[in-house]
């Protein structure tokens, strides 16, 4: 999915996400998928440094039972960086969400230029069922 770079943006993938998923017997909490795809998402927006508009394109993969998510922000070649925000601060706590929440999440070069972020979920899909012969 490839949305325009605005908050209004954050929903639509959250919706995106939700339908997606909605005919999959998914093992994991689809709240909590959708919590950290509104984290990385709005991340993308809020830390890109162009002055031109931009695509955000998210994209989800299956491998046996792992489910990755990954959030490619083409404007932003940025480092990502957790950090440990003080508790008066309004900002900071999306990449621990994902630390916290996650399997696994990583950060490296786009293949569509700039940033990716990405999360995986371990035993988050049943495991693909084989036909019978």
């Amino acid at each position: 999915m490839t949305l325009h770079a605005t908050p209004a943006s954050v929903p639509t993938a959250r919706r995106w996400f939700r339908m997606l998923t909605a005919r999959l017997d998914l093992l994991c909490s689809v709240d909590e998928c959708v919590l950290l795809i509104s984290e990385l998402v709005t991340n993308a927006i809020a830390y890109a440094k162009v002055e031109v508009p931009w695509l955000v394109r998210i994209e989800w993969y299956r491998a046996g039972t792992t489910l990755r998510i990954e959030v490619h922000n083409p404007a932003s070649s940025e480092p990502v960086r957790l950090v440990h925000a003080h508790p008066a601060d309004e900002h900071g706590r999306g990449l621990l969400l994902v630390d916290s929440l996650s399997d696994e999440w990583s950060v490296g070069c786009s293949s569509h230029g700039g940033t990716v972020v990405a999360f995986s979920l371990h035993q988050a899909l049943p495991t693909e069922q084989q036909p019978v012969s």
